[in-house]
């Protein structure tokens, strides 16, 4: 079930290119990110008093790890993000956070002693060089020709931030549930979210919002995020940093065949064989584990 939630955990986060790309020409970036947020945590403040009976109390220790998930994987994210797609194409961009797994897998053996047998680093291989594949559309050597500028680097930096939030919601964990850990990141995020998007003019722009903007924040908040984070920090409970975070590869997947249906764009040869070789690679990466757990000699 773990396995089946990050698939579909990647599934959501595809859809929410979807979702963004139907808001791209009418809401700004910062109060979009601040907006899906408030949402979100509108809804994981429920989910939690309900699931757990309260929202649980913490110490300064937890105080501090949760100010730092929202400061990386939700405030840091989020505008590093906005501000690298101003400055380069977005296949160039999702190519860099493809990288994600790498560096997780990387520092969860620097950090918590996880192990890289001959399998997993196979396994991180292929999902890697599948998302890549669908990125560049059959030809990875080709975005490798300028060099790195400032949009690379803020894209990087979702990287790093991606990895942090990744990496340091593990030990949070081990006080808190996910719901938890998820709901209380969220709004420390959405707290220091608020001042960028009041600068860009959040409350005059509401009123103009359509419909059908509200319905794509409402995916982003919810979808996105209540239900994306909860599932993704509870496979790395469960699974760990180097196995939940694979998952990620299945993202660009799981977006271009979202938009094949949603926004009738082709889906080339290329696209189908990334997304067995994404499929491969996780596979490998997690059947590695089976026989860790299995025959510790192996």
């Amino acid at each position: 079930m773990t396995y089946f939630k990050l698939f579909l955990t990647a599934f959501l986060w595809g859809g929410t290119f979807i979702a963004g790309k139907g808001i791209a020409g009418s809401v700004d970036p910062y109060s979009a990110a601040f907006l899906r947020f408030a949402i979100a945590s509108a809804f994981l403040i429920f989910l939690t008093r309900r699931t757990e009976g309260r929202l649980p109390g913490i110490n300064r220790g937890q105080a501090v790890n949760i100010l730092f998930l929202g400061l990386t994987g939700i405030f840091s994210y989020n505008i590093l993000f906005f501000t690298g797609l101003s400055l380069i194409n977005a296949n160039r961009a999702s190519l860099i956070i493809a990288t994600n797994p790498i560096f997780i897998s990387l520092f969860s053996v620097l950090l918590f002693k996880d192990k890289l047998s001959f399998l997993k680093i196979a396994g991180l291989c292929l999902s890697v060089t599948g998302a890549l594949l669908v990125i560049s559309s059959g030809h990875i050597t080709s975005i490798f020709k300028t060099g790195m500028g400032k949009g690379e680097l803020a894209i990087f930096g979702c990287v790093v931030s991606w990895v942090s939030y990744s990496l340091m919601g593990k030990p949070l964990m081990q006080s808190l549930s996910p719901m938890a850990a998820v709901c209380y990141s969220a709004i420390a995020g959405t707290l220091m979210l608020f001042f960028p998007a009041l600068s860009h003019g959040l409350f005059s722009n509401i009123p103009i919002y359509g419909a059908m903007d509200w319905v794509c924040l409402f995916y982003l908040g919810f979808f996105g995020t209540v239900l994306g984070f909860f599932w993704y920090y509870e496979g790395i409970q469960t699974l760990g940093p180097m196995k939940a975070g694979v998952f990620i590869n299945f993202v660009p997947v799981s977006a271009i065949i979202l938009s094949y249906f949603i926004l009738k764009e082709p889906v080339t040869k290329e696209i189908l064989a990334g997304a067995v070789l994404v499929t491969a690679g996780v596979y490998l990466t997690n059947f590695s584990g089976f026989r860790t757990s299995v025959d510790p000699d192996r």
